[in-house]
């Protein structure tokens, strides 16, 4: 895959995306799906990476351009994920021009089928992030715990990382 390619997928993921992680179902379609330069594997350990890593939730795609394409691919996945953010003010300005209704209606709907597309691509995903049964009972727990009590998350991982490598 070529680095234009690679930015162009990448910017088309940022920018159709209001959240950190609403862009995985165009990067999951486009790069594991269509161009199968990425497994769902991969891409659940970019996105777990980038959970375990300071900054933004989106900064998983610079970990995707890595995989996709080493450093200069990283390099890319960066300018793709700022790209977006230094072109909204100038668009914002354009946009301000018009009328706010309109915009607003648009932000409204796009903010809806983008949380379907997360919802749809998070279910397809689930099965490779967690491979058994034993391990769904024990991220439930811990979702559980994590919401109802004061419990520490580290408390929280640490015990599920000793109890997961006891589980088949």
């Amino acid at each position: 895959m070529s680095l234009l390619t690679l930015y162009l997928v990448l910017l088309k993921a940022t920018a159709l995306s209001f959240s950190g992680f609403g862009s995985v179902p165009v990067v999951r379609e486009e790069l594991v799906l269509s161009r199968q330069v990425l497994t769902d594997e991969q891409l659940n350990d970019a996105i777990a990476i980038s959970q375990a890593s300071p900054g933004p939730l989106g900064l998983y795609v610079v970990t995707v351009g890595y995989v996709v394409a080493g450093f200069a691919g990283a390099v890319v996945a960066a300018l793709a994920l700022a790209s977006p953010a230094v072109l909204a003010i100038p668009i914002v300005v354009l946009v301000r021009r018009g009328s706010d209704t309109y915009l607003r209606g648009a932000y409204r709907a796009i903010v809806i089928a983008s949380c379907v597309l997360m919802a749809v691509t998070g279910s397809r995903l689930a099965p490779q992030a967690v491979p058994s049964a034993s391990l769904v009972v024990l991220a439930i727990a811990a979702f559980v715990t994590l919401a109802a009590t004061r419990v520490p998350p580290i408390a929280v991982i640490l015990l599920c990382a000793l109890l997961a490598n006891g589980l088949p």
